[in-house]
C-alpha cells in the first residue's frame, strides 16, 4: 500500500511541475501543440519517431460514418482486415492489423485502455455511434509507441473525442438502409460560453435486422462532454456510453449450407423430440450496457513544458440469453448446458426413468468495474522530446450463470445459479521515451516502458468446473529507433521493440498458457510532395510463444489461441496520396507478408507430427485497399473504395478445409453539401453503396478439429470441421445531416 501511494504521489508530482504560463511547442518542428491532443501526446507517433502509422480525421470519417461500427469505417486502412458477424457492419464487429487480432490490438479513449481487461478484445458492438464523438485516430502498425494498457502485438488504434468548438451549434443525422437499417443522431454544441466553457453532447439510435437471418441490433448510445480551457489550461468532463441487444450471430454456418442458404442463423433452433425444426427462440440474444466517465486536465506551463492528467470509471454489466435444445445438445452442438449436472442441479425421477437433461433457458453474465488512472508530462524543444508517463489501473469484474426457465427444473430454486467467479487485474506502468537530434539530420528515439499486472481470478465456471488463477508478471519493453532527414519532404528510420504480454482468461480457461514475447523490427521512408506523398515500410516480428488463433471459438464466439514456441511476420506496406488532377485523388495500400509457425507440430490420427513451416491462421499474404476520389466542387465528391485480402488459413495446419477464399469488393460513396441556408448552416448527404458488384465473400470463419477413437475401435481418426460468416452482396446507406 505504501509503495502504490509513493507511486501515485510520484505522478502526480510530474504534472505540477514548471507551472509558468505560455505555450508548449511540438518536439522538433517548433509547432504549437493543441491542448487538445496534450492528453495523448506521449502515446502518439510523430514523424519524427520510427514508426508506421496512419491518421484519420473526423473530416475523414464523415462521408461514411452511416451507422457502421468504427472497425468498418477504417476497413480501407494499410494491412487492416475487418469483420462481422451479422454481415453488413453493425453489430459485433472486428479489427485485425498485420493479421493480428483484435485482443492484440490497443485500443485507447483520451489516452484511457478501452479493451476488456481480462479478454484483451474491444467491443465496439457497446459503443454504437462512436464515430460520431471522433475527433481523430490514429492507427500504429506492430508494437509501436508505448501506451497504456495492454501491449500492442499487432498495433495500437489511439483514439481522440472531440475538440470543443467556439461556435454553438445543433446537427440532426438520419440514415436509412438495407435490412431495415435506421439512424437517428442529434448533435449539439452550447460553443465557448464566456471564451472559456463548452457543454456538448450526442444522443444516438441505430437499428438493423442485419443481412443475417435475425441478427438484429438494437443499440442506444450517448455522448456529453464538458470542457473548460483558457490558454494554458484545458479540463474536460466526459460521460459516454451505450446499450446494445443483438441477437447472437457468431455460430456461423456449415459449408453445406453456405451453398443452400447464405443467410441462415442457427442461434436458438428448436427442435423437437425427433429432430424436427420447430422455431427459433425469439430472445436468444446479447443485451450489455456500458458507461464510461472520464476527467482530463491538460496544462501546458512554458514554451517547454506540458502535462495531462486523466481518470477513468468504466461500468459494463449484462449478459448472454440462450435456449439450450435437448436434442440439438445431443445430436448437434453437443455443449452440455442441458445436462442438469452441469447446471448444479439433481437428476429427476418420473415413473421410474431417471432424467439427466431438460430443455432450459439460461444467462451468463458478466458485471464489471475498471478504475484508471494516467499521467504524463511532455518536456520539448527544437532538438528534444521527452516524455514520462505511467498508469495505475484495477478491474474487478463478476462472472455468473443464472437458470431462468427448465422444462424440469429439479431441485432449482428461483434465480438458480450454476456457477460464478470473480476475476481481478491490477496494473502499473511506467514509460519514458526520449526523441532527440544527435546531428542536424538525424533524430535518436528511445522508449522504455515497464509493466507489472497482477491476474487473479477463483469461484466455479461453466459445466461444473472451477477456475483459479494467480498471477503476476513484470515486463520490461524497450523500444530503440533513428531517424534520418534525407531531404526536407523526405525521412528514412530504423526501430528496434521488445514487447511482452500477458494471457488472457480464455488462454487461462483452455490450459496452462505462457505469456508471449516479441521482438519487432522495423524500417521504412516517408516521403511528401506537391502531388504525391508516399511510404513504404518493411517489418520483421518475430515472437517466441505466440498465442496464436487456433480457429476453434467456444461456446459464445470467443476465439481459442494457443502457443505455438516459435513464429514471425515478415512484410511490407506501402501507401500513397496522389493528385492526379485538380479533381481527382487517388489513396492506395498495399501489405504484403509471410506468417509462419517454425516447426509446427501437430496431433493427426493419434500420431504427433512436425508439419514443418506452416501459415497463421488468419493471416493473409496481401491486403489490399484504394479509395479514388472525383471532386469536381468542394460541394460534391464520388469515392470508389476497393479492397483486396487474399487467401488465408482459419487454422495452423495448413488444412485445405480450412482455407478462407480471397475476397475483392468496391463500395460506392457519394456526398453532397447544401448551403449555408437561410435556416441551417449547412445539410449533407451521403450514399454508401456496399459490395456494388454483388460480391459472395466470407471475411471470418471457424476451423476446428477432433478425434474419432469410436468408429473404428483402436484406431484414432482426426476430423476436421468448419464454419463461415457471410457478408452481405449489395447494400446501401443513405442518409441527411442537418446544421442548425
Amino acid at each position: 500500500m505504501k509503495k502504490t501511494v509513493l507511486t501515485c504521489s510520484c505522478v502526480m508530482g510530474i504534472t505540477i511541475l514548471f507551472a509558468q504560463k505560455e505555450q508548449a511547442i511540438d518536439s522538433l518542428t517548433a509547432a504549437p501543440i493543441s491542448l487538445e491532443e496534450v492528453s495523448v501526446a506521449g502515446l502518439r507517433a510523430s514523424e519524427d519517431q520510427p514508426v508506421p502509422f496512419s491518421e484519420v480525421t473526423k473530416k475523414d470519417l464523415a462521408p461514411r460514418n452511416l451507422g457502421q461500427d468504427l472497425p468498418i469505417l477504417l476497413n480501407f486502412l494499410p494491412a487492416v482486415v475487418t469483420t462481422s458477424d451479422a454481415g453488413a457492419g453493425i453489430g459485433y464487429t472486428g479489427i485485425r492489423v498485420r493479421g493480428s487480432d483484435a485482443s492484440r490490438v490497443n485500443v485507447t479513449i483520451n489516452g484511457i485502455p478501452y479493451n476488456d481487461a481480462e479478454s484483451q478484445g474491444t467491443f465496439w458492438v457497446n459503443m454504437p455511434d462512436f464515430a460520431s464523438s471522433v475527433e481523430s485516430i490514429q492507427l500504429q502498425r506492430g508494437v509501436g509507441t508505448s501506451t497504456n494498457g495492454s501491449s500492442a502485438f499487432g498495433a495500437s488504434l489511439n483514439i481522440l473525442t472531440n475538440a470543443a468548438t467556439p461556435e454553438a451549434y445543433a446537427e440532426i443525422t438520419n440514415a436509412v438502409g438495407s435490412f431495415n437499417t435506421l439512424r437517428h443522431t442529434l448533435k449539439f454544441s452550447t460553443g465557448l460560453l464566456n471564451d472559456h466553457i463548452e457543454l456538448s453532447g450526442r444522443l444516438a439510435s441505430i437499428e438493423s435486422d442485419g443481412y443475417i437471418d435475425r441478427a438484429s441490433a438494437d443499440l442506444n448510445s450517448y455522448f456529453l462532454q464538458g470542457t473548460y480551457q483558457d490558454e494554458n489550461t484545458l479540463l474536460k468532463a466526459l460521460v459516454f456510453g451505450g446499450h446494445e441487444i443483438t441477437y447472437q450471430s457468431w455460430f456461423g454456418i456449415a459449408p453445406s449450407t453456405l451453398v443452400e442458404n447464405r443467410t441462415y442463423n442457427p442461434a436458438g433452433e428448436i427442435y423437437d423430440e425427433a429432430g424436427n425444426l420447430t422455431g427459433y427462440y425469439d430472445t436468444q440474444v446479447d443485451n450489455y450496457r456500458q458507461d464510461h466517465y472520464q476527467f482530463h486536465w491538460n496544462q501546458t506551463y512554458n514554451d517547454n513544458w506540458s502535462s495531462a492528467l486523466g481518470l477513468n470509471y468504466t461500468y459494463g454489466r449484462g449478459f448472454y440469453e440462450e435456449y439450450n435444445d435437448v436434442w440439438n445438445d445431443q445430436n448437434v452442438s453437443f455443449n452440455g448446458m442441458t445436462a442438469l449436472a452441469n447446471l448444479r442441479l439433481e437428476p429427476i425421477q418420473i415413473g421410474g426413468t431417471t432424467l439427466a437433461n431438460t430443455d432450459n433457458i439460461t444467462r451468463k453474465w458478466l458485471d464489471n468495474n475498471f478504475y484508471v488512472l494516467t499521467a504524463n508530462a511532455q518536456y520539448t524543444t527544437n532538438e528534444t522530446d521527452l516524455v514520462l508517463g505511467g498508469l495505475m489501473s484495477t478491474y474487478d469484474g463478476d462472472h455468473f450463470g443464472k437458470l431462468i426457465w427448465a422444462t424440469y427444473a429439479s431441485n432449482a430454486q428461483p434465480n438458480h445459479e450454476f456457477y460464478r467467479n470473480k476475476g481481478k487485474k491490477n496494473e502499473i506502468t511506467f514509460f519514458g521515451k526520449l526523441t532527440q537530434k544527435v546531428a542536424s539530420k538525424v533524430s535518436a528515439y528511445i522508449d522504455l516502458q515497464f509493466r507489472n499486472v497482477v491476474y487473479k481470478a477463483n469461484g466455479t465456471v461453466n459445466k461444473l468446473g472451477n477456475i483459479a488463477i494467480d498471477d503476476s508478471f513484470d515486463f520490461f519493453n524497450p523500444k530503440l529507433g533513428i531517424t534520418y532527414e534525407a531531404s526536407e519532404n523526405t525521412k528514412w528510420y530504423l526501430s528496434y521493440a521488445k514487447a511482452h504480454r500477458e494471457p488472457n482468461r480464455t488462454d487461462y480457461e483452455n490450459g496452462n498458457p505462457r505469456p508471449e514475447v516479441l521482438n519487432d523490427f522495423e524500417a521504412g521512408i516517408r516521403k511528401k510532395g506537391k502531388t504525391v506523398t508516399w511510404s513504404a515500410n518493411l517489418y520483421y516480428m518475430r515472437y517466441k510463444d505466440q498465442l496464436v488463433l487456433t480457429g476453434e471459438i467456444d461456446e459464445v464466439g470467443a476465439p481459442i489461441r494457443q502457443n505455438v514456441g516459435d513464429s514471425f511476420r515478415l512484410g511490407i506496406e506501402l501507401d500513397a496520396n496522389i493528385a492526379l488532377s485538380n479533381q481527382w485523388l487517388w489513396q492506395p495500400n498495399l501489405a504484403l507478408s509471410q506468417n509462419k509457425n517454425i516447426d509446427f507440430r501437430f496431433q493427426r490420427d493419434g500420431t504427433l507430427q512436425n508439419l514443418g513451416n506452416t501459415n497463421i491462421a488468419y493471416s493473409p499474404n496481401v491486403v489490399a485497399g484504394s479509395n479514388l476520389l472525383f471532386l469536381p466542387s468542394t460541394q460534391f465528391q464520388i469515392g470508389l473504395l476497393t479492397k483486396y485480402v487474399g487467401k488465408q488459413y482459419m487454422g495452423n495446419i495448413d488444412a485445405d478445409l480450412s482455407v478462407l477464399p480471397a475476397y475483392f469488393t468496391q463500395d460506392l460513396n457519394i456526398t453532397y453539401s447544401i448551403g449555408p441556408l437561410g435556416w441551417a448552416k449547412g445539410i449533407a448527404i451521403s450514399l454508401l453503396i456496399n459490395n456494388i458488384f454483388n460480391e459472395k465473400f466470407e471475411s471470418n470463419g471457424y476451423f476446428y478439429t477432433f478425434d474419432d477413437t469410436w468408429s473404428v475401435p483402436g484406431q484414432t481418426q482426426t476430423i476436421e470441421g468448419v464454419g463461415y460468416y457471410p457478408q452481405a452482396g449489395t447494400n446501401f446507406l443513405l442518409g441527411a445531416t442537418v446544421k442548425l
